[in-house]
């Protein structure tokens, strides 16, 4: 069952943390699903793993048939291998990716599928109407894809923050809000340093967002920051020496 994670009226905010793969190989995921009336918008929809109990858990609260949008954050496998499969079951959405990926993400696909579905996301980000509504895609470069983006609700006022803000838990446990970061979530400070390329990045993105009234960010993987935690892994996150500024030639030798 999907977490319900804002419903004001007829928009709704829906979170899927634990399909497919659960307790085996593959990294759990988090998919989301943003309801405006009639319309709807699936964020980051994952792999093949999770395909076939999102499409039915999904039922249950939209038809997934129509859908008008499916959002990537970037085109990795588990934010988006399983297009093939949606472009079918979703006649009418459009996919929305960095232009980056744009001519990417057609290699997830059958031949022809994506032709005049795939609207590139500029570097600056962009407004897309949900129903009646606007979700932003916000610019997260480098967090850690080339061409990557979060998707914020005005409405919910919630940050869907792809990889930023990962802490490493089960798909039950992210059914479970963090409101504190004292101490930090389990692999939530290991995964940012390796996966955040440098610090300059998370401080320019720590200077955009607090223009936003956000009352929760919700990461690809692991549990939603709520309450004091959103500050908190603002402030975290402006500090944290990360990626290429842990890096030195000890990292780069040929192996004996």
């Amino acid at each position: 069952m999907p977490q319900e994670l804002f419903r004001q009226g007829d928009h709704a905010c829906l979170m899927f943390s634990n399909l497919g793969d659960e307790g085996g190989e593959a990294v759990q995921a988090n998919q989301f699903l943003i309801v405006d009336g009639d319309h709807g918008a699936i964020i980051d929809p994952g792999g093949n793993l999770a395909y076939s109990e999102l499409y039915l858990g999904m039922t249950r609260h939209f038809p997934p048939s129509k859908l008008s949008a499916i959002l990537a954050s970037h085109a990795d496998p588990d934010i988006i291998a399983s297009l093939d499969r949606w472009m079918t079951a979703t006649p009418d959405a459009k996919l929305y990716v960095s232009t980056l990926w744009e001519r990417f993400v057609p290699h997830f696909c059958k031949p022809g599928k994506t032709t005049g579905r795939v609207v590139g996301i500029p570097d600056g980000g962009m407004r897309i109407t949900v129903g009646r509504r606007e979700l932003i895609a916000l610019p997260a470069h480098f967090m850690h894809a080339e061409g990557n983006f979060q998707f914020y609700d005005p409405t919910a006022r919630i940050l869907f923050s792809g990889d930023l803000g990962v802490s490493l838990v089960p798909g039950e446990e992210a059914l479970k809000p963090i409101a504190t970061l004292n101490p930090l979530p389990r692999g939530m400070e290991g995964f940012h340093r390796r996966y955040m390329v440098s610090n300059k990045v998370l401080r320019c993105w720590a200077r955009m967002v607090r223009e936003l009234k956000i009352d929760m960010i919700v990461p690809q993987h692991g549990s939603p920051l709520v309450g004091d935690a959103v500050p908190q892994f603002i402030a975290w996150a402006e500090n944290l020496v990360c990626g290429i500024d842990l890096m030195s030639e000890a990292h780069y030798r040929v192996p004996a």
